[in-house]
């Protein structure tokens, strides 16, 4: 007979997660270094750059690619910001670029559903500070999450967000 585990493990509860999104059309695959659903294994290389597919897609766009401009930025960070002080989430860092997000957050909560709020809140913000008004939404359909196991995955992913990411923007 199989005995069932059924006390509590803390080992089976994340530090956080790093969580990425990205604007709509800035991240279009066939450029060099995308994924895709098939070539997403992580420690495998990337894919190369493919341009007919890159034409391909941007033609598959259904609007113009988003850049977040300096005020789009600002607003984007109040929104994440205020849903984790609303949600009682730890927000350890954060990093808001021409293009896409990144979070660190500790919270009891799924990534995905994270992820959707964050998104949803950054989008209502963007509309009440008048720059979005297209009925479309502003973010790709899904993004990343990466489950943050221990302190130092935790400690490695703020010091990629915070340190990792090229120049401070304006």
């Amino acid at each position: 007979m199989v005995q069932r585990q059924t006390e509590f493990q803390s080992e089976h509860i994340p530090y956080g997660y790093l969580i990425t999104f990205r604007a709509y059309g800035t991240w279009l695959h066939g450029r060099p270094g995308s994924v895709d659903r098939f070539h997403n294994v992580y420690g495998r290389p990337k894919l190369p750059g493919n341009d007919q597919r890159r034409r391909y897609n941007m033609g598959l766009r259904a609007q113009p690619p988003v850049k977040l401009s300096s005020e789009m930025r600002k607003s984007i960070e109040a929104a994440i910001r205020e849903t984790c002080e609303v949600r009682k989430w730890t927000l350890w860092a954060f990093n808001v670029r021409s293009n896409h997000i990144h979070t660190v957050v500790s919270a009891n909560a799924k990534p995905d559903h994270i992820r959707s709020a964050f998104k949803a809140n950054a989008t209502r913000m963007l509309r009440e500070s008048g720059f979005w008004r297209s009925e479309r939404s502003p973010w790709v359909r899904k993004g990343s999450k990466r489950y943050l196991w221990t302190e130092q995955d935790l400690i490695n992913a703020i010091a990629y967000v915070l340190y990792d990411q090229g120049e401070p923007l304006p």
